[in-house]
C-alpha cells in the first residue's frame, strides 16, 4: 500500500495512511526519510502495532536503535511505579532537542501512546529549520557565527528551580558542550539549535546571552512552527530530532499516561 500523506500545518505535521505490513517492508522507508525532514514529525493513526513490531520499523528508516529501556523499547511516563527516573522526565515539559551534549545527537524517535491522560499530555514540536529560514538577514548574519554552551545543570533549574548545593553539584559533574547556535545540516539546510540545555553565549555578558537565547526560544516556539499532537490511543508519531524542538504540556504524574520510546541513533556529529 502506497503512503498518503496530509499536512496539518504549513511549515511542520503530517499524518501518513499506510499499513504495517508496508512499514515493516522497508519498501517505504526512503520516503518517510525524506517526508520527516521535511515536515519535521510525521504521525500514523489506527496501526495497532507492538513493541517488537515498532522496534523493527525503527530498523527501516535508521542505521542504528539505541539499546535503551528493554529491547529498545523505553517507557515514557511520570509515574514512578512505571519509570523510576520519573522525577528527570519532569524536563520534557520543557522545550528541548534530545542529545544535544552529545557528540551525535539522537536522528529521530518514535513514540507510541498506549495509555493517556484525562487532561493534558499533548506533545508539541517546532521546526527549527523553517524558523530559521524565516530569520532576517541581517539577524542570520549577526548569529552565524555564535557558539552556545549546553549543559545538563541548566536543564535542571527547569526541574528544580532551587536546587540543594549538593544537586548543584551532582549536575555540575556532567560534562558541558559548546554547540553552534546555527547549525548548519550535512544536508547544507540550516536550524536553530535552542532549548532547555542551552546554558550561555561564548563572550556575551550573561544579561545579553539570556536575552538572545529566550529570544531565539520564543521565535523557534511561534504558532507558525509548531505542530500540537492531541494523542489518540495507538497513534505512531516520529520526529526528525536534530530538525525540531518538543516538549509535553503538563499532565498528572498520577494518570498512568504512558509512551512506549524508540531512539535512532545520531547519524552526524554536531561540532
Amino acid at each position: 500500500m502506497k503512503l498518503q500523506a496530509f499536512d496539518k500545518t504549513p511549515l511542520i505535521g503530517s499524518e501518513i495512511k499506510t499499513d504495517i505490513d508496508t512499514l515493516l517492508s522497508g519498501a517505504e522507508s526512503e520516503a518517510i526519510r525524506e517526508l520527516l525532514e521535511q515536515r519535521g514529525v510525521i504521525y500514523f493513526r489506527g496501526l495497532d502495532i507492538n513493541d517488537n513490531q515498532q522496534v523493527a520499523f525503527a530498523k527501516t528508516i535508521g542505521n542504528t536503535v539505541e539499546t535503551e529501556g528493554e529491547n529498545g523499547i523505553y517507557k515514557v511516563s511520570l509515574d514512578q511505579g512505571i519509570n523510576a527516573r520519573a522525577k528527570y522526565l519532569q524536563g520534557s515539559l520543557f522545550w528541548h532537542v534530545d542529545g544535544s551534549l552529545q557528540p551525535y545527537p539522537n536522528y529521530a524517535a518514535l513514540l507510541r501512546a498506549l495509555k493517556l491522560s484525562d487532561s493534558g499530555g499533548d506533545t508539541e514540536f517546532c521546526n527549527t529549520y523553517a524558523a530559521y529560514d524565516a530569520l532576517p538577514e541581517q539577524e542570520k548574519r549577526e548569529i552565524e557565527n555564535l557558539r552556545v554552551v549546553h549543559s545538563a545543570e541548566r536543564s535542571q533549574y527547569y526541574v528544580t528551580p532551587e536546587m540543594s548545593y549538593d544537586e548543584v553539584c551532582f549536575w555540575q559533574k556532567s560534562p558541558t558542550k559548546s554547540c553552534p547556535l546555527v547549525w548548519t545540516h550535512a544536508s547544507g539546510r540550516k536550524s536553530l539549535l535552542v532549548g532547555a540545555t542551552a546554558d550561555y553565549v561564548e563572550g556575551y555578558t550573561v544579561e545579553k546571552s539570556r536575552a538572545l537565547l529566550a529570544k531565539m526560544r520564543d521565535w523557534c516556539t511561534q504558532p507558525e512552527f509548531v505542530y500540537r499532537h492531541k494523542w489518540k490511543l495507538g497513534d505512531l508519531l516520529i520526529w526528525s530530532n536534530t530538525g525540531t524542538m518538543h516538549r509535553a504540556l503538563p499532565y498528572s504524574s498520577s494518570s498512568g499516561r504512558l509512551l512506549h520510546r524508540t531512539i535512532l541513533a545520531g547519524e552526524e556529529p554536531l561540532n
